[in-house]
């Protein structure tokens, strides 16, 4: 006996597939690979101001203001996914939170350089350990989502605690930096260099309370 086949059969089979998994099957992201790319926008904007520091590259200032749309581009990007899948692969919540943590922390970074572009401030030699301490805690909270995905909870505490020591640091450094101002009768310089210094604080505590929330996140998971 020949068997005829439809030609169509093939055809719509697969549209039968697509209509199932569009309207019927739970909508699923990838949240691992959302965080990480947002995270690694973030880290750029740090990075940016590690080079203006070290180098004196005011293009680098410049890039940060580029990259912060770019964040907050992928920002709005992962929270519209947030909104529209069922099936998250951590607590919704959190996620909500580490988004806008993330957030945060490209927009400190903005804000820090457009007082450092404003002011016209110069890094003085003082300030580049503080520099030196936000890059290693972006490069640390990078690296983490990365251990978040490989699910090393381990490494995730590893690279918290890291970032903690790093903060400690960079706020102990920003106060001996003002110090340093005032012990010098430097008053001028205080005043224009206050705002600045207490921007790179914020920026510090947004990495620091973001490495925090991915360590809530991997203990759920647990």
């Amino acid at each position: 006996m020949v068997v005829l086949l439809d030609p169509d059969q093939d055809y719509w089979g697969s549209v039968m597939k697509s209509l199932i998994e569009r309207y019927l099957l739970p909508k699923e992201a990838d949240f691992n690979k959302a965080l990480q790319n947002q995270v690694n926008a973030s880290r750029d904007t740090i990075l940016d101001l590690h080079e203006y520091c070290f180098e004196g590259n005011h293009e680098a200032l410049i890039r940060i203001i580029e990259d912060s749309r770019h964040c907050r581009t992928i920002k709005n990007q992962n929270m519209r996914e947030l909104l529209d899948v069922f099936i998250t692969p951590y607590d919704r919540e959190s996620i909500y939170r580490i988004i806008n943590q993330i957030d945060w922390v490209a927009l400190s970074a903005k804000h820090l350089a457009i007082d450092l572009k404003i002011f016209q401030i110069v890094c003085p030699d003082n300030y580049q350990p503080i520099f030196s301490s936000l890059r290693e805690m972006a490069d640390a909270l990078a690296e983490g989502f990365v251990f978040l995905e490989e699910e090393k909870m381990h490494e995730i505490v590893r690279v918290v605690n890291e970032i903690y020591v790093h903060y400690d640091q960079a706020v102990e450094q920003c106060v001996l930096a003002a110090s340093e101002h005032l012990n010098n009768d430097e008053i001028r310089i205080f005043l224009s260099h206050r705002e600045v210094l207490m921007q790179m604080k914020e920026v510090a505590k947004r990495i620091h309370v973001s490495a925090n929330t991915l360590e809530d996140m991997a203990m759920k998971i647990v």
